[in-house]
């Protein structure tokens, strides 16, 4: 029995002239957490895909447990040992968390054997790794940490000795980080093998034993955890030096300025017919970034959508815009003041996948005298390439190719096509929601950058984000958010991870020191 539990040796795969890998190989020990890391559009999805079964490679060899294998689909994966636990979860929201298990390991129509079968993989995930869940609870009115456990122990329910998490923490508190690593690190210890994707280096430095770095789809290093450091790993994944990480200037310096944006009272009552939204008030300064923190569903969505005109608020609650109501205006009418939003999920409210890079960019915009005649209104081709072409590369969106398919990019290159978008019309108020979520450190940096020149421009910025180092780094003031309530502020001298992370679960009050979330009084300074 071989200690290396699997094995990539050589993978080449290309997408039409896009050489996505190139030679790849990677060798993983049976019993360690292995990090894999890289920009966007390194090859580490498309490793891992086809080592998942969603690809095949062009050439080269995959071996589990020191034997060749020929893996042609998910379920060839998954009879080998190999789970994957994906960004996106792959869960059914109505169904119960047993029947979620149950799912493609039915065994014929008697159920009932089936159902027995996954509550009792929940009982062992509970006694061996502290994944306590209820069968019988309903999937989607779960919090995302449990949704997460749900699918590690799907995975482990379906024998996976060997898991790929993609970006596990995306959307997790502190606290339910060091849980979830806790628990990787006891599937470890009893001989279970963990590849875990993440843009987090703190992450590969406390959890993994040993990291892969790729760039432009080749592995350019393997290191003992021990033996490297952050700092190296972020040169090695973009090939040159970066730079230090900005601590954020006091928020003071926008005092006595009048407030962009006012938010009084607001209430929003969710699909499901409950209150998402509970009397938020809170302003924003021109010149100022204003950071809300929070674990994911806690009203943090449904804010961004009333702030742009996509969810009307209930009666009584107010918003201001330089001064004018513009609580009954929709979309357009509040991007024609000057009001731009980077929504959370870049897929299904920033991009339309089948359309060019140049026509998403001019999304939202496509009426403007610059990108259509007023006449006739056809859209001027020759200068919204033009245009295209200038904003790829200022947001180096690889490959700069105004006519390719977004769908074709990688993650974090559509996300920068979306800033490029909502960034570069000079906006008076932006709305951000999750910007570097799945984004490598590189694209990362640039995406602050812009926001801080945004910022010294004049613009009033609203950042939302469950990244507490991008929060920290960048906001002027901190507001937390829990159960669709503004729990407090946080001064940046007190906004360490304990006591944002206890806030974000609705455990703890501010501290003294930090301001309450009275009610009627916007967050202002």
């Amino acid at each position: 029995m071989t200690d290396i539990a699997v094995e990539l040796c050589e993978i080449d795969k290309s997408f039409g002239a896009v050489q996505a890998n190139r030679g790849v190989s990677l060798a993983v020990r049976r019993g360690t957490i292995h990090g894999l890391v890289g920009e966007n559009g390194a090859g580490k999805s498309t490793a891992m895909s086809i080592l998942y079964g969603y690809y095949q490679p062009d050439a080269g060899e995959i071996r589990v447990g020191g034997r060749p294998v020929r893996i042609r689909s998910s379920a060839d994966a998954i009879a080998l040992g190999i789970g994957m636990v994906h960004q996106h979860f792959m869960l059914v929201d109505d169904l119960t968390v047993a029947e979620n298990l149950m799912l493609g390991s039915e065994n014929g129509l008697g159920l009932a054997a089936a159902r027995r079968h996954a509550e009792a993989t929940i009982a062992r995930a509970a006694g061996s790794y502290g994944l306590a869940l209820a069968p019988a609870a309903r999937v989607g009115n779960l919090p995302v940490g449990l949704r997460q456990r749900v699918e590690i122990v799907k995975a482990l329910h379906r024998g996976a000795e060997f898991l790929i998490l993609d970006e596990p923490t995306a959307a997790l508190t502190p606290q339910e980080s060091d849980r979830l690593f806790a628990m990787l690190r006891r599937l470890a210890d009893d001989g279970g093998t963990v590849i875990l994707i993440t843009h987090k280096l703190r992450e590969i430095e406390r959890y993994t034993d040993a990291v892969t770095v790729m760039r432009d789809g080749e592995v350019v290093a393997h290191r003992r955890t021990a033996d490297t450091s952050s700092d190296e790993l972020a040169e090695l994944m973009v090939g040159r030096r970066l730079a230090p990480p900005r601590a954020a200037r006091p928020g003071a310096a926008t005092n006595g300025t009048l407030p962009v944006l006012e938010v009084e009272g607001l209430t929003l009552t969710g699909t499901d017919g409950q209150r998402a939204l509970r009397g938020i008030d809170l302003a924003v300064r021109a010149g100022e970034i204003v950071g809300i923190a929070g674990v994911a569903g806690n009203g943090q969505s449904e804010l961004l959508a009333a702030l742009a005109g996509l969810a009307a608020p209930a009666p009584g609650g107010r918003i201001r815009l330089n001064g004018a109501d513009v609580t009954r205006l929709g979309v357009q009418a509040r991007r024609r003041l000057g009001v731009r939003h980077i929504p959370e999920d870049r897929l299904q409210m920033g991009l339309v996948p089948d359309f060019t890079a140049a026509e998403n960019l001019i999304l939202g915009d496509e009426g403007e005298p610059w990108a259509s005649t007023r006449r006739l209104g056809l859209l001027r081709v020759r200068r919204i390439a033009e245009t295209a072409r200038r904003h790829l590369r200022a947001y180096d969106v690889r490959p700069p190719f105004p006519g390719l398919r977004t769908a074709l990019l990688s993650g974090g290159n559509q996300q920068k096509l979306v800033c490029a978008r909502e960034m570069e019309r000079r906006p008076a108020l932006l709305l951000v929601g999750q910007p570097t979520r799945g984004v490598d450190i590189g694209a990362t940096e640039l995406i602050h950058d812009r926001l801080r020149a945004l910022r010294e421009a004049g613009a009033a910025i609203l950042l939302v984000s469950v990244e507490l180092d991008e929060i920290r780094e960048l906001a002027d003031r901190i507001l937390v958010m829990a159960g669709g309530a503004i729990v407090g502020e946080v001064p940046a001298a007190l906004a360490d991870d304990r006591t944002l992370g206890l806030m974000m679960a609705g455990i703890q009050r501010p501290a003294a020191g930090a301001s309450d979330s009275g009610a009627g009084t916007p967050h202002a300074p």
